[in-house]
């Protein structure tokens, strides 16, 4: 597995349903923040810049499972806590535990891909995971 980086979310008054508890579909928003923010803090370049110099568009979502333990609320102080599980040839597995403090409210995986769009179709399409990316987050 690899290092993990810490994203901090601060939970607001509109991220939860009318009882005041987050609405469940926020949790993956946040742990998509957190997918991008661990390749950035490895050092990865923007996928704007990315996708200029190398063709690479990003890592879009192929599957995702999530596992609820405890509810949050606004005002609660969140850390989003992401590493790779594992690399395959052309996709990973993000690892996401949602804390507040030490008590895990929330975990989840999400199976991506590194894409490049086909020259002939346009569509984007799986290429090999770049060994320096891979290198980069350990």
């Amino acid at each position: 597995m690899s290092k993990a980086h810490i994203h901090p979310v601060t939970v607001h008054f509109g991220d939860c349903d009318p009882a005041g508890i987050v609405f469940f579909p926020n949790f993956s928003r946040w742990m998509d923040q957190a997918s991008l923010a661990f390749f950035r803090a490895r050092g990865v370049p923007p996928w704007r810049e990315l996708e200029a110099t190398r063709g690479i568009v990003g890592t879009p979502l192929l599957e995702i499972r999530t596992r609820f333990l405890r509810p949050a609320t606004y005002g609660d102080e969140l850390q989003i806590v992401t590493t790779i599980e594992s690399w395959a040839d052309k996709t990973f597995k993000h690892r996401h535990r949602v804390l507040r403090g030490d008590e895990l409210l929330c975990e989840g995986t999400e199976v991506r891909a590194f894409v490049v769009r086909d020259p002939d179709t346009g569509r984007l399409r799986a290429i090999p995971i770049p060994e320096d990316i891979k290198a980069r987050c350990g």
